[in-house]
């Protein structure tokens, strides 16, 4: 019984790195298209489109901080130091 549960071990250890070696070959760096001078002018084209459309939007007048109305602008105060009765502690 103890050959056929360290046989059970070592399969089930041995199974995941065995799935993990038969991955097909994927190359995870494509190759790199050069640009026809056609393409090259679209894209130079498209770029100053983008940058022209960037600028005609307008810059943004008011915060966007939905909490802003409720927090107060002011610095929270320091605690009052409290007063010590003649035993010692701050309770009374």
């Amino acid at each position: 019984m103890r050959v056929l549960s360290a046989a059970a071990v070592v399969v089930c250890l041995t199974v995941p790195a065995f799935a993990q070696m038969q991955t097909p070959n994927i190359n995870l760096m494509p190759e790199v298209k050069t640009l026809s001078p056609e393409e090259k002018e679209q894209e130079v084209v498209r770029d100053k489109a983008y940058k022209d459309s960037l600028r005609k939007i307008p810059d943004a007048k008011t915060s966007s901080d939905p909490w802003g109305a409720v927090r107060s602008t002011e610095a929270p105060k320091a605690a009052a130091p409290a007063k010590k009765s003649k035993t010692g502690s701050s309770n009374q």
